[in-house]
C-alpha cells in the first residue's frame, strides 16, 4: 500500500512541475520583428521575478539595445 502511495504522490508531483522550456527566440528573430520584441519586452518587464532571466527576455532586451543603437546611428546620418 505503501508503495501505491508513493507511486500516486509522484505521479502527482511530476504532473505539477514546470513545464519543458519552450525553444528561445533568437536576437536576430527580435531584430526583424519589432511586435515580437515589443510583446515580449513588457512581458517581460510586468514580471521581471519570474521571467527576467529567461533566454527569451534576455534575448528581447539584448535586441532592444542593438535595435535603439541602430536608430541612433540612422538619426545622426549614420
Amino acid at each position: 500500500m505503501k508503495r501505491v502511495a508513493t507511486l500516486v504522490m509522484m505521479a502527482l508531483l511530476a504532473a505539477c512541475s514546470e513545464p519543458p522550456p519552450t525553444t528561445a527566440i533568437t536576437v536576430s528573430e527580435f531584430l526583424a520583428d519589432e511586435s515580437l520584441r515589443a510583446d515580449h519586452i513588457g512581458k517581460c518587464r510586468e514580471n521581471p521575478g519570474y521571467l527576467g532571466q529567461t533566454p527569451n527576455c534576455r534575448n528581447a532586451e539584448e535586441a532592444e539595445g542593438k535595435a535603439r543603437l541602430e536608430r541612433m546611428n540612422r538619426a545622426l546620418g549614420g
